[in-house]
């Protein structure tokens, strides 16, 4: 028998979409991914991103936060509550061309389904240091949303990776918090648009750092991170920067290599909705929710709504289709 509800991935978007997938009778099986050294080092591990954070102070409920492992075990826990079946295993390979959905894990077991969620999320892009990966958590970030009013940061020098939108977003937002962001970009220009690029340069507290590129971070374990050293691309100077968080706005990848292209997505690989306000896909019964589709927000709490939108499509499709 096909499984009317098939979900994949276990960050909120999922075990939101679990969780109300499962108080409908559908009987959701969630794959939340397997517990292997590829899926450490990609950030991909089972619970989502937020598992790799520490204190969540934004998702409602919560007055005084709440650390991201705990949320994500109670929302896995209450998911499994209203009968969630979960497999720790990656889903390897899906081939949407036919339905039931045929989908094969990475334990080697095929399975049918009649739909599918993708709930996988975008992985944050790193510059790829050693010492970046040491402070994680301990003044590296990818999300100033997320992370910029902890008090570590507050009244501290920050620096930021980047030069698109996002890092022009990200450090006027930081500049609430922060005595000073350090800008730092590869190029002698931001690349974001005019109007976010000329908001940040018009800031006070943002000061650019043009053509120079993080060499290391530099810290304690009693500290985290402590400073930044910097080179300079064209002359090889490097110099140090007193700074208690480092933010990296370098852009996400979306986790969508396993569906082989079967699914429309933008120009950077996040996949599309037709209509924006549901979480329908280019493929009929196939419907994506959180990160994955949100290049955007990329919230705990909008991937958790989009996770019930996608529980009620889905469920909607299934009894158009007479699948009870």
């Amino acid at each position: 028998m096909p499984e009317k509800i098939v979900i994949i991935g276990s960050g909120p978007a999922g075990w939101t979409c679990a969780l109300y997938a499962a108080r409908a009778n559908l009987h959701p099986l969630v794959y939340e991914g397997a517990i292997s050294e590829e899926n450490r080092l990609s950030g991909t591990l089972p619970l989502g991103q937020l598992n790799l954070t520490t204190e969540v102070e934004n998702f409602p409920g919560f007055p005084q936060g709440i650390l991201g492992p705990d949320l994500m075990m109670k929302m896995r826990e209450q998911a499994e509550h209203f009968g969630t079946r979960i497999v720790t295993e990656d889903i390897a390979d899906i081939d949407l061309s036919k339905r039931p959905f045929r989908l094969r894990d990475s334990a080697g077991n095929s399975l049918e389904a009649h739909t599918v969620v993708i709930c996988t999320g975008a992985s944050a892009n790193y510059l790829g240091l050693e010492s970046e990966s040491k402070y994680k958590n301990m003044g590296v970030s990818a999300c100033a949303v997320c992370d910029g009013a902890l008090p570590r940061f507050r009244n501290q020098p920050l620096v930021v990776v980047g030069g698109g939108d996002s890092a022009a977003e990200e450090a006027t937002y930081l500049t609430k918090f922060a005595s000073v962001v350090h800008l730092v970009h590869r190029r002698d220009k931001l690349r974001a648009s005019k109007v976010m690029a000329d908001r940040a340069l018009a800031n006070p507290k943002i000061k650019p750092i043009w053509d120079s590129a993080v060499e290391e971070v530099i810290g304690n374990e009693e500290k985290g991170m402590t400073s930044a050293k910097v080179i300079h691309l064209k002359t090889g100077e490097t110099h140090t920067l007193d700074a208690t968080g480092m933010f990296v706005a370098i852009g996400h990848t979306p986790n969508t290599q396993f569906l082989r292209n079967q699914v429309a997505t933008d120009e950077k690989g996040f996949v599309r909705l037709p209509d924006p306000f549901r979480t329908m896909t280019s493929v009929e019964g196939v419907f994506a929710a959180g990160d994955v589709a949100d290049p955007i927000y990329k919230q705990a709490i909008t991937a958790a709504g989009m996770g019930c939108k996608a529980a009620l499509d889905a469920e909607r499709w299934l009894a158009a289709k007479g699948i009870h």
